[in-house]
């Protein structure tokens, strides 16, 4: 067999087995992100039903933004759902490999990713381009329907208990209720003098007209990946 031939089998060997263990986790992770958005909207009625008698500022509102985006408006939270259209392997300095689950099959180790960000809504209501958001979970689903939980308040769902379970909307219902309950106590804080002691003319002069000094939730303080992946 000569080189060409050599490297065009290679390619075909690749196209029959990791392409397509790819694009079969990348329908999975679009499966699981329809039920995402079928959970959102049913906690949306559930809860709107048992605030009938508030303020409606503070009621649910979900909206669909497309294929791989949609968000819930969280009284003056937003939570941004995103699934990235590709699929990621994870390094070999990762706990997951200490895994029977993972040693028993490699393949295991490829996975789609939906993120939840939490922004202001005042960030989007106000155009403030240059406002923070933070990612406070991240959901990653393989070949099997398997998944886990990176996040806050997700322990119960972690790398650990990898393959242990298949991803649904029951499951999925306690993902995102944590993830509210954790961005609804995870409060704007005033930043450091040292931070905004100074602005531009530009600055202020945006600002009179629709508040455009940068906001974040934590912003000025340290937020690191510890912050993110668990709770202390």
């Amino acid at each position: 067999m000569d080189g060409n031939n050599q490297v065009e089998k290679k390619i075909i060997d690749i196209l029959a087995s990791k392409s397509c263990l790819k694009q079969k986790v990348y329908d999975h992770t679009l499966e699981t992100f329809d039920q995402v958005k079928k959970v959102l909207q049913e906690i949306t009625v559930d809860i709107n039903n048992h605030l009938l008698e508030t303020d409606e500022r503070v009621r649910l509102e979900y909206t669909d933004k497309g294929v791989f985006v949609t968000q819930l408006r969280v009284a003056g939270d937003i939570l941004m759902f995103s699934m990235h259209t590709n699929i990621f392997e994870f390094n070999r300095d990762h706990k997951i490999w200490e895994t029977t689950y993972m040693k028993n099959d490699p393949e295991n180790s490829y996975c789609g990713i939906i993120n939840i960000y939490n922004f202001l809504l005042d960030s989007f209501k106000y155009h403030r381009m240059e406002d923070l958001g933070y990612l406070i979970a991240r959901i990653f689903v393989n070949k099997n329907k398997h998944f886990f939980v990176e996040g806050k308040r997700q322990a119960g769902f972690q790398y650990k208990n990898f393959g242990k379970s298949e991803i649904n909307e029951k499951i999925l219902r306690k993902v995102i209720a944590n993830a509210m309950g954790y961005s609804l106590e995870f409060d704007l804080l005033v930043p450091p003098y040292e931070n905004v002691k100074i602005a531009s003319v530009g600055q202020l002069t945006e600002k009179i007209s629709i508040s455009q000094l940068k906001t974040g939730k934590r912003l000025g303080f340290k937020f690191n990946s510890d912050d993110v992946l668990e709770d202390k």
